[in-house]
């Protein structure tokens, strides 16, 4: 029983990467919006950049994992 909800939670495919990459990047930007308006000038905007970055490496991550594990 256990298994089969915690396949629940694998990302097999790259187009279920994306998903949530894509739902990654869209709360990042909300996240950056919200610097923004609570840190007006260059530090906003610093935060602001660090959040899309971050996603972008948690995206690359998904990604080479799921083409090892294709390639096991």
């Amino acid at each position: 029983m256990w298994t089969k909800f915690a396949r629940l939670f694998v990302i097999k495919t790259k187009f279920e990467a994306f998903l949530i990459i894509y739902g990654l990047g869209l709360g990042a930007v909300e996240r950056g919006v919200h610097y923004l308006q609570q840190y007006p000038g260059y530090g906003g905007w610093m935060l602001f950049a660090v959040c899309p970055v971050a996603v972008f490496m948690a995206g690359a991550r998904i990604l080479d994992s799921i083409e090892r594990s294709r390639a096991d």
